[in-house]
């Protein structure tokens, strides 16, 4: 047993010709965050601690979409979305529809430590933001030209989710008709594990784009793209409803929970059996240190490290990659 961590930005259909320009400042961001996460795991602070800093480190990068990189509503505004959870306790926080706040993950925690509920939202969730003193900020802050840009494109093809990793042809009739869309990239999440089998989870997103005002989506659903336990602790990304449907972070615990088998196995059978292809990526970590990070779309940004000295960075299943500065 040791501690371990892993985090993701998103999984989708991410082409392997994606230009290095838009590559490397997401690689560079998740070595960035692995070892920040490594660093404090190792000066013994609390896993539910780690994984907010990690996550708060990711929506400011604005390479992802959560926080800064948040993608833009039908209506051009942001609603950015966030959940935490300690899996000793199973307290768990939850906020969606955020437009001022500057690190929706913090404010979930908040939530979490702060009121009797798990969930707020809207201008309920913002209310107690100001109450907080959180940092907020005008709205503007957030909605970033190249997110202006993605929502003129998916409007143009009338598309609700778009891989936003390439430009689309602005004449939708030259493409032809996805009703679902393709898949989303750009949500954040980090799962970590100290050496005592302390876990927790986190994730925050800025949601589809040109998705309605108002959806909310898996990300601050707890047992959907967010869950910890005395286990695991799981972090989900792809398709907000088909992981919603699926309840995949917690079916992952309950595979452990109840049927005694390992984290991998657990993934592997959530992944790759139970959930739709090309709807679903997850981090993933043990109370035993195990780390998992599966996917079932092209490919998903990754990165973990663990006390025995393993660590990587990856985005296709082809390219995995040992990481020697993180440790």
């Amino acid at each position: 047993m040791g501690w371990a961590i892993a985090l993701h930005g998103g999984a989708g259909d991410i082409p392997l010709s994606l230009p290095p320009d838009r590559r490397q400042p997401r690689e560079d961001a998740l070595r960035r965050c692995l070892r920040i996460g490594v660093e404090a795991l190792k000066s013994q602070m609390p896993p539910l601690d780690v994984v907010e800093l990690v996550v708060r480190e990711l929506e400011n990068c604005p390479h992802y979409n959560a926080g800064r990189g948040s993608v833009l509503t039908s209506k051009g505004t942001v609603e950015m979305e966030a959940a935490i959870m300690d899996g000793n306790t199973k307290k768990c926080g939850a906020v969606s529809g955020l437009t001022t706040v500057v690190n929706a993950i913090s404010l979930a925690r908040l939530v979490m430590e702060k009121t009797p509920h798990i969930y707020l939202a809207f201008d309920g969730a913002e209310e107690f933001a100001k109450e907080q003193g959180v940092e907020t900020v005008d709205s503007s802050h957030f909605i970033t030209p190249e997110n202006i840009e993605r929502l003129k494109q998916a409007k143009e093809a009338n598309r609700v989710q778009i891989d936003y990793t390439q430009p689309i042809q602005n004449d939708a009739k030259k493409e032809p008709p996805m009703p679902n869309g393709d898949t989303q990239l750009g949500t954040v999440g980090c799962v970590a594990v100290d050496s005592h089998g302390n876990l927790a989870s986190a994730t925050s997103t800025g949601g589809l784009v040109n998705k309605m005002a108002g959806r909310i989506g898996d990300t601050p659903l707890i047992g959907a793209g967010t869950y910890a336990n005395e286990f695991c602790a799981v972090s989900a990304t792809g398709k907000g409803e088909a992981i919603i449907r699926g309840t995949v972070a917690r079916d992952v615990a309950a595979m452990m929970e109840f049927k005694g088998v390992s984290l991998e196995e657990a993934t592997k059978c959530i992944v790759e059996e139970r959930t739709p292809k090309g709807t679903v990526g997850l981090v993933a970590v043990s109370a035993k240190g195990e780390i998992a990070m599966p996917y079932n779309t092209t490919g998903m940004f990754r990165a973990c490290a663990s006390e025995d000295g393993y660590s990587e960075i990856a985005i296709w299943s082809s390219d995995l990659k040992e990481v020697s500065d993180v440790h």
